[in-house]
């Protein structure tokens, strides 16, 4: 009988990465909060996107992971959907004074001293696990979180330039500099295929009640995840139910250009199109079921038919109840 049965807030894993992930990983934490129980490491599990991470002006980024982290600690930007509240940018523009970094990617000096608290604890010799667990001491997040990998797998994008024909980026340069503007012709995680998934991940997948998928850009987020060998098979392993919520309302991306993304695999920018990427269970995917939004009621035979429970209702995540009411849903439809 697993703790769901017995009553005891059930074991949820996450899959997230964006500023959408970092929305509905707020919303799970309240979920489990309303149920009476523990939100906390023991019972919530989120496996943060690592693939957007990078190198700059010396120090090592994280923005999925520092997104998530800011927004569960309460001290995110909201307005801008990354960095940390209040901060200031006086180090930036002495970096860009010196002509070092990106001058069109902003480092607020609070979030800064994250960037040097990490990379410190790597040239020490920690892994990204053991960073984000350290991390995690500063304040009560109510999570454990996990990074997909210990490896470094920054996402690339070979765009089509007009000016220089095709080249490849790296994706922050694409996404941040050029607003997905350069069409995109493929994306790439360089040395992901020997990646494994960073320790605790495939265990919590095993050990979860419900496994859930963030509406997260399931292309650049949930795509590196995915990507990491191990986790699909842990994903189509586990007893517990996988469900996932659409990121697309009424055939529109909800944040950010995550229709380019989808348009540059082949892929239509729809509740049924996302659904059909990341599959059934019982076709060689990794969903059960798949939340879909009022706006899209009529694609949820479509959606059946790929093999997956459909269940639609609001999906806009306006706020911590709102989000915590689709996650409600989610666990509602996951039997927990």
């Amino acid at each position: 009988m697993g703790d769901a049965e017995r009553g005891v807030s059930p074991r949820v894993v996450v899959l997230a990465g964006g500023v959408g992930g970092s929305k509905f990983v707020v919303g799970a934490r309240e979920a489990l909060r309303r149920r009476g129980g523990d939100a906390s490491a023991d019972r919530l599990t989120v496996v943060v996107n690592t693939g957007d991470d990078l190198w700059l002006s010396g120090v090592r980024l994280q923005p999925d992971v520092d997104s998530i982290t800011y927004a569960l600690a309460g001290v995110n930007d909201s307005a801008r959907g990354w960095g940390r509240q209040g901060d200031s940018e006086r180090v930036n523009a002495e970096l860009q004074a010196w002509g070092t970094g990106w001058p069109w990617f902003t480092l607020g000096d609070l979030d800064l001293g994250t960037h040097l608290a990490r990379t410190g604890w790597l040239r020490d010799g920690d892994t990204p696990t053991r960073v984000l667990e350290k991390m995690a001491t500063r304040w009560d997040l109510g999570a454990r979180l996990l990074p997909m990998t210990d490896a470094e797998v920054d996402t690339i994008v070979t765009v089509d330039d007009p000016a220089e024909g095709s080249r490849p980026m790296h994706f922050q340069e694409w996404w941040t500099r050029h607003r997905a503007t350069l069409r995109p012709l493929a994306f790439d995680n360089p040395g992901i295929d020997r990646a494994a998934p960073a320790p605790g991940v495939a265990e919590a997948i095993a050990d979860a009640d419900a496994v859930l998928i963030a509406p997260s850009n399931p292309v650049v987020s949930i795509g590196p995840i995915l990507a990491v060998p191990g986790i699909r098979s842990a994903l189509r392993s586990t007893r517990a139910p996988v469900v996932g919520v659409s990121p697309i309302i009424g055939g529109r991306v909800v944040r950010g250009m995550a229709d380019v993304c989808l348009a540059a695999i082949g892929v239509e920018t729809s509740a049924v199109g996302v659904a059909g990427l990341y599959g059934s269970r019982r076709a060689d995917g990794v969903l059960d079921g798949w939340l879909i939004a009022n706006e899209d009621a009529a694609a949820a035979t479509e959606i059946e038919d790929l093999g997956l429970r459909a269940h639609v209702r609001p999906l806009w995540m306006t706020d911590e109840a709102r989000s915590a009411d689709i996650v409600e849903a989610a666990l509602a439809q996951a039997g927990v």
